[in-house]
């Protein structure tokens, strides 16, 4: 999965417990008809993919989505769901017409001269 917009902020790297786990969020905001905001975490040696960017610039993020279930001390059963990034890069701002490619002008084709219109049930099956 991926999520692409641009991004809104990028926190610094956070470390957490005495075996160095680290952390570190991008909130991108989507450009749709309702912007969202979405909130990225890059872990471990991930982290050090965020380096390179900068608040503003186009993205796009490979995703996984992690669930986890934790039990809460009263013995409650809690989940929690987060986005985590694995890959980013930068998105170049496209024309005006889109992912389509551009389409040869129907002058650069040749005009069919042999078709057999008395032939009309030409199908494989």
């Amino acid at each position: 999965m991926e999520v692409q917009g641009r991004i809104k902020v990028i926190g610094e790297t956070q470390t957490f417990g005495s075996n160095g786990f680290r952390k570190r969020e991008v909130v991108v905001t989507t450009e749709e008809q309702y912007p969202q905001h979405i909130m990225v975490e890059f872990v471990q040696d991930k982290t050090d993919l965020l380096n390179n960017f900068q608040e503003g610039q186009q993205v796009k993020i490979n995703i996984n989505l992690r669930g986890r279930e934790w039990v809460n001390p009263q013995g409650e059963t809690k989940y929690f769901n987060s986005i985590q990034g694995w890959r980013i890069e930068a998105v170049q701002q496209e024309a005006a017409s889109g992912d389509m490619p551009p389409v040869p002008p129907t002058e650069a084709f040749e005009p069919v001269s042999d078709l057999n219109e008395d032939n009309n049930d030409d199908l494989p099956f």
